[in-house]
């Protein structure tokens, strides 16, 4: 069978263009040591509303002046619904699901997420300018999914501390 040049150009275009759509795929997944979410924090979903942490689930601002966030997301909200951090202040957000998949959205920032039940999400940012910002779900969770919001609050003055119960304890 006969075969003219350029067919079999294109053809070793084709072949080579699959060679390194696979090198590349392997090389990601295999030298740059992509794995999947098992190696974070997880969390048993049925227990997330008796869960220590997140059981009682808002805000803490440590003494440096940081806060720490504790959130649920479930259909159709989050908890709590309205969360006040510190303008100016590095802020960790850790927030997981006990039912399906949340985005979790600040609108007009950097903070998005995605939480997966079984897992606690985490990340930590700034806000530098004082206001109030929307919260969104950005993952379709189900059919009231469109009134999942909540609000920040950044306030120009710290919040005021909410004690830690101690260790083994009750506040």
């Amino acid at each position: 069978m006969h075969v003219d040049l350029y067919e079999r150009i294109w053809m070793g275009a084709a072949g080579a263009i699959i060679v390194v759509f696979l090198a590349s795929m392997g090389y990601t997944t295999l030298g740059r040591a992509v794995q999947p979410p098992s190696h974070v924090e997880t969390i048993d979903p049925a227990s997330v509303r008796s869960d220590a942490e997140f059981g009682a689930p808002g805000v803490t601002v440590h003494e440096d002046g940081s806060a720490t966030v504790v959130m649920q997301a479930f259909m159709f909200g989050f908890l709590p619904n309205e969360i006040r951090v510190p303008r100016g202040r590095d802020v960790t957000f850790r927030i997981t699901s006990p039912d399906v998949i949340h985005g979790f959205q600040i609108v007009q920032t950097n903070a998005n997420a995605m939480v997966v039940p079984g897992y606690v999400s985490q990340f930590t940012t700034r806000f530098d300018r004082a206001g109030e910002y929307l919260i969104v779900c950005n993952e379709y969770c189900g059919l009231g999914h469109h009134v999942m919001q909540g609000t920040l609050i950044v306030e120009d003055r710290p919040p005021l501390l909410r004690a830690l119960p101690p260790e083994g304890g009750a506040p």
